[in-house]
């Protein structure tokens, strides 16, 4: 069984975010990096396949500059076999059907059995690459799973709805699968792991080797969302509360 997992690096959500000069994406100077969240439940539920199944082979993929090759290395000290990094210097300006397309490009010439992505990224947050990854490859694909399992060629995951609800799907390999939070807990890498992966294969691939597609959809503004007036809340009784606001919607706005 041949196993990926797409992965990507992002600034970590603490950070304090500034408009780039061109003012269509954040500043990258002065971030920290880690590690997409999602992905890490990704990576984590390939190992876990990856030591279910025997002779299982687990490639990791990030594209971007060369600081994603840190990601990559610790993605191999969860458990990983081989990395692949696509040096693209601008991955930040390719829209989703870009990136899948980048991704589909290498992944056909492999034939993988399972996929794992993040369900998103927490920067661009489109929840797009995956599915578009599955309908380029011509896979069956299940989104926002929170619960997987395998046996003999098919795999049983349940996928979150709205509401709290939850839906079963039952899915012959290959087939690609997003990864939601609570499906499974990520491990730590430990340092032997850590210095196992400094001699794990990292394959350097660049971008123009991949990119196939010549059409995109380009960002042409990014900005922070305009500051409002503060709220206010009503306390009491219910009966109070409504009164009030009925005289606050007369007073201050042209609803009544």
């Amino acid at each position: 069984m041949k196993i990926l997992v797409c992965i990507k690096q992002v600034p970590d959500m603490e950070s304090k975010f500034r408009i780039n000069g061109a003012g269509t994406w954040y500043d990258e100077s002065d971030l920290a990096w880690r590690i997409n969240e999602y992905d890490e439940y990704a990576v984590e539920q390939g190992v876990r396949l990856k030591e279910q199944v025997a002779d299982a082979e687990l490639v990791v993929l990030s594209i971007g500059p060369d600081r994603v090759k840190e990601v990559i290395k610790k993605a191999l000290a969860m458990g990983g076999d081989r990395g692949v990094h696509v040096k693209d210097d601008a991955a930040f300006a390719k829209d989703s059907f870009e990136i899948a397309s980048i991704v589909a490009e290498y992944a056909q010439k492999e034939s993988f059995d399972v996929i794992f992505t993040g369900m998103q990224s927490q920067d661009r947050a489109s929840a797009q690459v995956g599915v578009y990854l599955a309908e380029m490859l011509g896979l069956p694909s299940v989104s926002t799973i929170v619960d997987f399992s395998y046996a003999d060629g098919t795999v049983t995951a349940s996928r979150e709805l709205e509401g709290g609800l939850k839906a079963v799907v039952k899915v012959a390999t290959p087939a690609l699968f997003t990864c939601q939070l609570g499906l499974n807990t990520p491990r730590y890498p430990t340092l032997p792991n850590i210095m196992k992966a400094k001699k794990k294969e990292l394959l350097t691939v660049e971008v123009a080797e991949l990119l196939k597609v010549d059409e995109r959809v380009e960002t042409s503004r990014v900005y922070f969302p305009e500051r409002k007036g503060g709220g206010l809340v009503l306390e009491g009784d219910v009966g109070e509360m409504a009164d009030r606001l009925i005289a606050l919607l007369k007073e201050k706005t042209t609803v009544l």
